[in-house]
């Protein structure tokens, strides 16, 4: 048993009883964590008056090894991120960004990078005009992160260069890069602008071009879905248009 004092993301959050709840966060130590707060929703609780999803603090628990769930003891609440209530786009974003690092990290497996890009990204996401470009940062981050950053300097498949003179290069979810747009069942077209300013955010570049930022996103979320092997619901919400996802056979 441990007790350990980090800071947190909350995630999601669920009513255990009237007073207490059940909490999933993202510590920057020691990786996502999920716990009961007992008393949270009493108004001289230890716990700033409970959890909200896309709230930042300082959290105390004590984990006992082989118990799924820690015990939470406090939570002192340090950003609210009132912005995010108050932007229809911004709040999506964001939402489908909580729901993402969710679905893409195990629990107590520390990723501090991913932690500082959330965290990041929900700050920015605050400011004006800015939620698809944190939007995508963060995507991409995650996917870095995880081990599945998309190769885009050449055929993923052949290793030879692309011919980007074309209307539109492939994108091959199963081997997680771009290839040859030759029409294939395992590929989707994308343009080569998109990829282009894909390379430039690797890079650490500024991408601006609002238009391949919106196309890069929504190539990234298709791109998770496949890796996830579902829709998480957030991410529906964040690209209600989004186009349904194909199933790949096996190859």
């Amino acid at each position: 048993m441990s007790s350990i004092t980090e800071s947190a993301i909350c995630l999601r959050c669920w009513d255990y009883s009237e007073t207490s709840q059940t909490v999933s966060l993202l510590t920057r130590g020691h990786g996502m964590l999920r716990g009961i707060a007992k008393g949270a929703k009493r108004p001289r609780s230890a716990f700033s008056g409970g959890f909200d999803p896309l709230t930042s603090g300082q959290l105390v628990a004590i984990i006992k090894p082989g118990r799924e769930l820690a015990l939470l003891t406090a939570w002192h609440l340090q950003e609210v991120h009132r912005a995010l209530r108050q932007n229809l786009a911004a709040n999506r974003a964001a939402l489908y960004m909580a729901d993402l690092t969710h679905r893409m990290l195990t629990d107590q497996d520390p990723h501090p990078e991913v932690f500082d890009a959330l965290s990041n990204a929900l700050k920015r996401c605050g400011l004006s005009g800015e939620s698809a470009r944190a939007l995508l940062v963060f995507q991409w981050q995650i996917l870095e992160a995880c081990g599945y950053r998309p190769e885009l300097q050449h055929d993923v498949i052949t290793g030879e260069p692309l011919d980007e003179s074309v209307e539109a290069v492939g994108f091959s979810p199963i081997h997680g890069g771009t290839v040859a747009d030759t029409g294939e069942h395992d590929r989707w077209r994308v343009r080569p602008a998109t990829i282009t300013l894909l390379r430039s955010l690797a890079s650490g570049s500024a991408v601006e071009d609002v238009d391949s930022v919106d196309r890069a996103n929504r190539l990234l979320a298709c791109y998770t879905r496949e890796l996830l092997g579902d829709e998480p619901p957030a991410m529906r919400w964040a690209f209600p248009d989004l186009v349904p996802a194909v199933r790949f056979p096996a190859s």
